[in-house]
């Protein structure tokens, strides 16, 4: 029975989302206002790496799987990282990961307790650079690093502290030079995405926004990941990025108009990732009923 409704279901999961998303766009019109006003060449470079974006966040869902002995076929992870996408921005709060989830264990029969160990790991070494990123050009790197070890010594207390609650042991994890190292990686990956993303922006509004800013400006608006309370931390990353001006010294005018342009492309980009998941499901169902007419 959930088989015969399930591709039903998808169908209807991504009507909603584009039906959603449409009644968004109309009630915030003035994302898209800016950008008129913004060069083509920069509104193709933004799309573009959230193109690459999507690739890096595929790898460290393979690197978090990696911890669990665990592999998804490229297709798959694509397929479940887009949904994800599409369900973080629009639902407050961490839809994504839960989805992915209540996926693993529903399809793979991965426990819960231990995907979420593995994505507590990922988050303290996201928490971990996003520090770095923050302080690294405002402080002296021992201030730095002593900061990060902090964050890292708080995460490992909670991460301890999931483990025992949950009852898992030690070794639920494969945790290995390699793997730790493959997060790593991964996930420094994204946060040099990000900055690269952010810096086209911010250079779009304000061509004498340096280097060093954008990477303090990124620590800063990483951090709304932990405090996603609205659908895609809309409001929430602009309070964290106006909050910390006196780090990376730029003006609220150019915060708010780099941020509209972020997520007027993203939005258009998430359209754009939903509309293509429609396809394939509805190509997908025909090709099923031609099969079944054949047979």
């Amino acid at each position: 029975m959930i088989k015969r409704i399930r591709p039903y279901l998808s169908v209807t999961l991504l009507v909603l989302v584009l039906a959603y998303a449409s009644y968004y766009i109309y009630k915030h019109k003035q994302l898209f206002k800016p950008l008129a006003h913004t060069n083509a060449s920069t509104l193709l470079s933004v799309y573009g790496l959230n193109i690459v974006m999507l690739c890096v966040l595929v790898s460290i869902f393979s690197a978090t799987l990696f911890l669990c002995d665990m592999k998804l076929k490229a297709r798959e992870n694509f397929k479940l990282n887009i949904h994800s996408l599409l369900i973080n921005f629009f639902i407050p709060g961490q839809g994504g990961p839960a989805y992915r989830g209540a996926y693993l264990f529903k399809i793979h029969k991965l426990k819960i307790k231990k995907y979420i160990l593995a994505t507590l790991i990922y988050y303290t070494v996201y928490a971990v650079l996003s520090i770095l990123f923050l302080l690294i050009y405002k402080v002296t790197l021992w201030e730095s690093l002593i900061a990060a070890v902090l964050i890292a010594v708080f995460c490992y207390v909670v991460i301890d502290r999931y483990t025992k609650r949950s009852k898992l042991e030690k070794k639920t994890l494969n945790i290995t030079p390699k793997s730790i190292g493959f997060i790593c990686v991964a996930t420094l990956s994204q946060l040099i995405l990000q900055a690269s993303i952010y810096g086209i922006e911010l250079h779009s509004v304000n061509s004498h926004i340096h280097f060093d800013q954008v990477i303090t400006y990124t620590g800063a608006a990483n951090l709304a990941l932990f405090v996603g309370l609205t659908p895609g931390a809309i409001g929430v990353r602009e309070t964290f990025l106006i909050v910390s001006k006196k780090l990376h010294h730029i003006s609220t005018a150019n915060i708010i108009s780099a941020n509209i342009i972020d997520r007027g492309v993203f939005l258009v980009f998430l359209l754009t990732l939903a509309l293509l998941i429609g396809l394939y499901h509805i190509k997908m169902r025909f090709y099923k009923k031609q099969l079944a007419g054949v047979i």
